[in-house]
């Protein structure tokens, strides 16, 4: 697979390629203005100012939203029992959903850092502080959003616009990790991967990075027990129903199957069958000519 890279960082084991990609200005300005209120936090509450941030620029679409702009609020934060502020109506899993309202941002900024040091968060703390792909799992699992693609969201924001440099600038004493995680996370296609090492497993891939073996197994589209070789691409979220948008076709070479060829691009495979009207019991010939969109 091809990856044009920007960037190649380690971190706590972990190493991120990002493909080239335009930034939104609205993000970059957003960043650039609140970086230092967030790696402020990151020192007073231990809250990754990558994570922090990440999820405002989410939560907020970098300050444009409507509950942002008018209510200030910037991590959408709805209104419980223990809060004594104003609150505002804004429709989100229901039309009648009432948000918390601040004066300022700074305000915003402040209850959540609060607001994640309730006992239901306790857990995220246990993490080593510069570990963002756990801390944006750990908010998922703890039920943050509703949305099952929250982590992933999170990460792909902290890895393209390189937010982590921010967790950097803190000198944290980092606890040693019971059981280092080496593997590298690659981005293409839109999509996360790791690359299977000699001997791999779905199950050993799932332990390194916090994932369920069932959930590594669906994205991939194949049993849990399936046999890896060195080199195969193992995705960590679904995969696409068409390639992306610069790939077209694909000539088919010897040894490929239909399942490697949609691993290759990060389609679905029966997608694959669909878009070149093929039932399952095509056989591929080498020099076929396959359509991926």
């Amino acid at each position: 697979m091809k990856i044009r890279c920007l960037l190649f960082y380690f971190l706590f084991g972990f190493s991120v390629i990002m493909p080239a990609q335009d930034l939104k200005p609205s993000y970059v300005k957003y960043i650039n203005e609140y970086a230092d209120l967030a790696v402020k936090h990151m020192i007073q509450y231990q809250i990754p100012a990558s994570i922090k941030l990440a999820q405002a620029l989410l939560e907020s679409d970098a300050g444009n939203s409507n509950l942002s702009r008018k209510e200030h609020n910037h991590f959408g934060i709805k209104c419980s029992s223990d809060w004594t502020g104003p609150c505002a109506n804004y429709a989100d899993d229901t039309p009648y959903d009432r948000f918390r309202v601040y004066k300022n941002v700074t305000e915003s900024y402040e209850d959540h850092s609060r607001f994640l040091h309730r006992p239901h968060y306790s857990r995220l703390f246990k993490l080593d502080i510069l570990d963002y792909p756990g801390w944006a799992q750990g908010l998922q699992d703890c039920g943050y959003a509703t949305s099952k693609k929250y982590a992933n969201s999170l990460i792909n924001l902290i890895v393209k616009y390189e937010l982590y440099r921010y967790d950097e600038k803190v000198e944290v004493k980092k606890p040693a990790p019971v059981a280092p995680v080496r593997r590298p996370v690659y981005i293409d296609h839109g999509l996360l991967y790791v690359l299977a090492e000699a001997n791999d497993s779905y199950a050993q891939i799932a332990a390194d990075l916090g994932f369920k073996v069932k959930k590594i197994a669906e994205y991939n589209e194949a049993p849990e027990n399936r046999l890896l070789s060195k080199g195969d691409i193992v995705y960590l979220e679904k995969k696409l129903k068409k390639a992306t948008q610069q790939y077209f076709e694909h000539v088919v070479k010897a040894g490929e199957s239909m399942y490697s060829i949609s691993q290759l691009y990060g389609m679905q495979v029966k997608s694959l069958y669909q878009i070149n009207k093929k039932n399952f019991n095509y056989v591929l010939k080498e020099g076929d000519v396959l359509r991926l969109q």
